[in-house]
Formats: structure tokens, C-alpha cells, sequence
């Protein structure tokens, strides 16, 4: 392993690579530019090396992963890309990084509403943007979305910062149903309810609730997994023994769910190696190894999430398109500075 600085203009992130000491040209190599934390995909990895014998070699960046394909041109040794977010996948797409993958086996496995149309990107896993709820003062065991702007709920609701990736994914998929003046109107509502000025992570919203701050909060799925399990720092299991999870519009069209997903290099050169790769991650095995390791749901059918996201109920996935979400993010974020809603409650 070794670590270097890289500078892309004004830009210099830090990069971790995992790599064997044959060159990345070499054959029996793929080799992968990560968003995700080596040690969230490792075990992934491992297992696919151990079936078909290709050594995999990781890029791990907490920035600027498509400025770097970007600088590096037709010489990038990239060849799979790994991130969360539809918003980075959308930023590599149209980053012009990627080139499209049309692949009966990807296709089987990831439902349409989960993959670009192009081909240019795919969901491996999904994570529902949920409600977590007082469990000591909060009675109602559903909710939906739009009631979060229902005064009922003035200095009860918490969440982290409006121009999140997390929360313009949620915003955007209002605009998507309800139009871009009727979420206006709904931000302005959950703004007013807001019980401060936004701020923290999705765990820290799971903390206010257990202080008492607020009853609601905005969050992923996956993080109440990694709070109970979390061993390092135990005070995140009571954060999260203080909530319970709830699906927004579960009765209806159901919960707003974003991805971690994967895309072909614009220039792979282990193209053939990179494929494989790409329909192992869609397959089985990969799928519940993904599960149980970062807590998310698995989008092959069939497969099954962990015993603790299990816990936490049966969600309902919006099937609304994550690209027609994409799409609508820019007018979201707009929004969110339109009504202030990082400026917190204002009546």
C-alpha cells in the first residue's frame, strides 16, 4: 500500500493504492477508482479474485476521482469506477469519464430505474433517505414526506445541511413528483418546522433526537446500521437505540432511495477484466457480500439485506427513475438557497 499527493491544478486530494507489483497494463488486472472505503469493498474484491483470478488494484480518493480521469486523458489506467451517489455518477457521465456498457447479464440483474439509459452507469446497492423517529415521542409508526412540512411538527424535525447530495437527491425526487412550485411550498414548510439551522452528519440528527432537540430527522438507512454496530465508539449505539426507522409514503408511491454504483472507464484499457468485474458485482454472491457489509439494500431481486437493515422493517423503494431524479437536482438545489433553508426556521 502507499500513499501520494496529487495535484490536478488547484486540486490535490490524497490517494490510496492497493496494487500488485505487475504493471497496470498487465493481463489478469483491473483497476479501480473508488469513492467507497477500501474496506467496505475489500471483501467484495477478494472474492472476485478468488473466482476468476484477476487481481484487482485500488484507487481510493476522497475527491476529486473524475478531475483526476479527467487530467490523466487517454493514458488513464482507470478501468471500473466506484462511487455513491447518483449525483457523482451523473458528474462522471457527464464529466465525459465513462463510456457505455450494453450487458445482458448487468441488465438482468439491475431493474431499469436503477441504471442509466445510455449505459453509462449502474446501482449495485440502495439506501433508503428515511425518517428517523423519537421512539419515546413520536407515536406514529408512518409517515410521509409531505407531511414533514405539516405544522404539527414546528421545532420537531432535524436534518443536516439542505445542499447535501443526500437531501438534494430527496428534494429533487419531490420536484420529480410534485413540480418544481408545489416542493417549493413543501421546503418552505420543513423549513418552518425545522427545531434548528441544519447542520451535522445523519448520525448527529440521531443524537439530537436522543437529547431531546428534535423528535424527527431526515437520514439514511444505512447509518442507523453502522451506528449498532459501531464498537469504536459505543455512544453511537444509544443514538441509535433512541430511534425508530420510518419509510416515508410506504402506503403510497414509496420511499426515496439513492445508490452506490459502478461505471466502465471512458478509456479502460483491461476493458474485457473491467466487464467481468462489473457483472460479478451485479450477481449474487457479490450482492450479499455488499448487504451485509455497508448495510444497504441490494438491488438484484431476490437478494436479501443483513439481519440488522432487516430490523429495521420492510421498505418500499419509489421506482420513480434515478435519472429523471438527477435531472431535477439542479432545481432543487436552487430551492433550497430560493426559501433559505439553511438559515433555519423564520415564523
Amino acid at each position: 500500500m502507499c500513499m501520494s499527493r496529487v495535484t490536478i491544478g488547484a486540486l490535490s486530494v490524497t490517494a490510496t493504492l492497493f496494487a500488485s507489483t505487475a504493471p497496470v497494463w498487465a493481463d489478469g488486472e483491473v483497476n479501480i477508482y473508488s469513492y467507497r472505503q477500501p474496506d467496505l469493498i475489500q471483501p467484495l474484491l477478494d472474492a472476485f479474485t478468488k473466482e476468476t483470478g484477476i487481481t484487482t488494484n485500488v484507487l481510493f480518493l476522497d475527491k476529486g476521482l473524475v478531475e483526476r480521469i479527467q487530467a490523466e486523458g487517454a493514458n488513464s489506467p482507470a478501468d471500473v469506477i466506484l462511487t455513491v451517489d447518483i449525483s457523482r455518477l451523473t458528474e462522471a457521465k457527464d464529466g465525459g469519464v465513462t463510456q457505455p456498457v450494453i450487458n445482458e447479464t448487468i441488465n438482468k440483474d439491475i431493474p431499469a430505474h436503477f441504471r442509466d439509459p445510455d449505459g453509462n452507469w449502474f446501482g449495485l446497492t440502495t439506501r433508503g433517505r428515511v425518517v428517523y423517529a423519537s421512539k419515546e415521542r413520536v407515536t406514529e409508526n408512518d409517515i410521509t414526506y409531505e407531511e414533514l412540512a405539516d405544522p404539527k411538527w414546528k421545532g420537531k424535525i432535524c436534518t443536516r445541511d439542505g445542499q447535501h447530495s443526500y437531501n438534494i437527491g430527496l428534494f429533487a425526487s419531490m420536484v420529480a413528483h410534485h413540480g418544481e412550485a408545489e416542493t417549493e411550498k413543501w421546503l418552505t414548510g420543513l423549513r418552518n418546522n425545522l427545531a434548528k439551522k441544519p447542520d451535522g452528519g445523519d448520525r448527529d440528527q440521531a443524537k439530537a433526537i436522543l437529547a431531546g432537540e428534535c423528535d424527527l430527522a431526515i437520514g439514511n438507512t444505512y447509518y442507523v446500521g453502522l451506528m449498532l454496530t459501531n464498537e469504536r465508539e459505543p455512544e453511537q449505539k444509544e443514538w441509535a437505540a433512541a430511534i425508530k426507522v420510518l419509510f416515508p409514503n410506504a402506503k403510497d408511491r414509496g420511499t426515496h432511495v439513492n445508490i452506490s454504483g459502478m461505471a466502465l472507464a471512458k478509456n479502460a484499457p483491461n476493458k474485457d477484466n473491467a466487464i467481468k468485474l462489473m457483472e460479478f458485482l451485479s450477481e449474487g454472491e457479490a450482492q450479499k457480500i455488499y448487504a451485509e457489509q455497508v448495510f444497504e439494500y441490494p438491488v438484484l431481486a431476490g437478494a436479501e439485506p443483513s439481519g440488522v437493515v432487516k430490523s429495521f422493517g420492510t421498505i418500499k423503494p419509489d421506482t420513480l427513475p434515478l435519472a429523471d431524479i438527477a435531472a431535477n437536482r439542479k432545481k432543487a438545489s436552487e430551492l433550497v438557497d430560493k426559501v433559505g433553508y439553511n438559515d433555519g426556521p423564520q415564523d
